[in-house]
Order: structure tokens, then sequence, then C-alpha cells
């Protein structure tokens, strides 16, 4: 599968950093294969990363509390993390209530960089999320950024990867903003992106030098929220009918028309249009 439009970002870069976006891997990334610990690793981009991964020979770990590797309690994480080059943390808070899912994302990432110091890891991994410095208003993204600040001051590498939405994840919009048979919606823009090139896209960055710094990626087409559920509901024959309510949040959280897209032109792309997954994902006619 072709992903991932790759550009070089404005600016000048940040001391330690690269001076361009990884245009390719290096020779020496290529030959080497590397032990590879994704935490998460059995969740919807988790077990796609981790397949991905092994297709290129590296020794992946897949750690999820089902495996007996719990970053939050720290069981099992120290021997899933010896000789381990690269962590990638794609974990989700199992309770996005404000107080358990701050303590699960400081818990869990301090856990992880205390380890891989002592492990030697050469580059931490994170997923986060478009718009996080942005969506403050609530719990889970204070808990983001929370997570995000504590990789930034580690001493440990990292490159965080800030995704916009997942297109399986529509239809939960949709249930949130459920009355009846009303979904109430704004038009925000907002720009999918698919779990498959999230994975893709993840990989790509595993093998890679760190960046130290974050990089946005999302879908190829920027579409109103209220649209992209229109379009979901319709593909899946579902009788609900979208109003554009320009008042309506997010999951309790009040929008402005580009909070949950890139501030610019993100330095990742997905390849795959929404259209096109919804034909391929949605019962035929």
């Amino acid at each position: 599968m072709t992903v991932i439009g790759i550009q070089q970002l404005p600016g000048k870069p940040k001391r330690d950093h690269p001076t361009s976006v990884m245009k390719s891997q290096t020779s020496e990334t290529k030959s080497k294969t590397m032990k590879i610990v994704i935490i998460g690793g059995t969740g919807l981009v988790g077990a796609k990363l981790v397949n991905n991964l092994r297709q290129q020979g590296h020794e992946v770990v897949a750690a999820s509390p089902s495996r007996g590797i719990n970053s939050v309690t720290g069981e099992g994480l120290a021997a899933a993390l010896a000789g381990a080059q690269v962590v990638v943390d794609v974990s989700n808070a199992p309770s996005w209530e404000d107080k358990a899912v701050l303590e699960f994302f400081e818990s869990s990432t301090r856990n992880l960089l205390a380890t891989e110091a002592v492990a030697g890891v050469r580059h931490h991994v994170a997923l986060s999320v478009v718009g996080t410095d942005r969506l403050l208003a609530s719990g889970y993204f204070r808990a983001k950024m929370a997570q995000e600040k504590l990789i930034q001051t580690s001493p440990i590498p990292y490159t965080i990867v800030r995704s916009t939405q997942f297109f399986e994840f529509v239809g939960s919009i949709a249930n949130s903003a459920t009355d009846g048979l009303s979904v109430r919606l704004p038009s925000a823009l907002m720009q999918p992106i698919v779990s498959d090139d999230v994975a893709a896209v993840l990989a790509s960055v595993a093998v890679a030098e760190p960046m130290n710094r974050m990089v946005d990626l999302a879908g190829p087409d920027a579409i109103p929220l209220d649209e992209v559920v229109r379009q979901f509901l319709k593909a899946n024959r579902d009788p609900r009918a979208v109003i554009t309510d320009e008042q309506s949040p997010y999951f309790g959280i009040p929008l402005k028309h580009r909070s949950l897209v890139p501030d610019g032109t993100p330095s990742r792309l997905g390849a795959t249009h929404f259209e096109t997954w919804l034909r391929r994902s949605t019962p035929n006619p």
C-alpha cells in the first residue's frame, strides 16, 4: 500500500534535530534488524503495526496487559524492553474519566521512559492526536498533553506522531452526538485517516532516526465533521439524520472551525480517501 506524503517543514530546525523530515531511511537502518516493542500491540493500530514491522524482518514484541506486559503497573516491562532499540506507544486508556485517564498516561509514560533508560532504548515513538493543545477543555486531551510533555522532557530521543481521527471511529462520533434519530454536529473541519495508513507511517517512523519533535499525520481530504458522519450513516443505511449545529460539542468539547485539523500542511499524509474506505467497508446495496 502506498502511503505517506513526506514534505520539508518550514522554519529552522531545532538543535540536534535532523534538517529535514526523514525522506528516506538510512542504509544502516534498512540493513539492520531491530527489536521493537509495541505498547498497545494488540489494539486496532498496534496489531497492524506489529504485522507491518514483522514483515520487514524486525523482532517485534506485542505488549499489552493480556500478554503479561503492563506499562501502568510495570508488570513484565523490564523483560519485554531488554535489548530493545525502539519502543512505540500506541496504548490508550481504558477509562476517559478525567482523573483515571490522566493517571493512566502519566503512570504508563513514566514507567516506560524509566525502563527504557535502563534498557538503553534509543527511540521512543508515541501516537498522539492532532489538535491536542486546542482541546484542553477535555480531560482526555489534558492527559495526552501531559504524556507529550513527559516524553519531550525525557533524555530518551523521541518522535511524537500526532494523528487526526480514524475512519473507524466515525461511528462512535455519531453515537456520541445522537438524540433519538437525530445526530447534531458542527461543520468544523476534520481530516480523518484510516488505521492502516497510521500503522504504515508509524512503522516508517519507528525504523528511522528520532526526530525529537512532533509530526502531524492526516488523511488526504479535509471534510466537515457533519458531512463525514452524514456519509458514514448513508453508506451504512442508518436511518439517523445529521443536523448541522455549530453549537453542538464534539465529545463534550466546543470546536472552532479548524480545531481538529493540522495548523498547516501535515508532514505526513495517508493515501486512503474516506469515500474509498466507505465503499469497501460497508454492505453492498
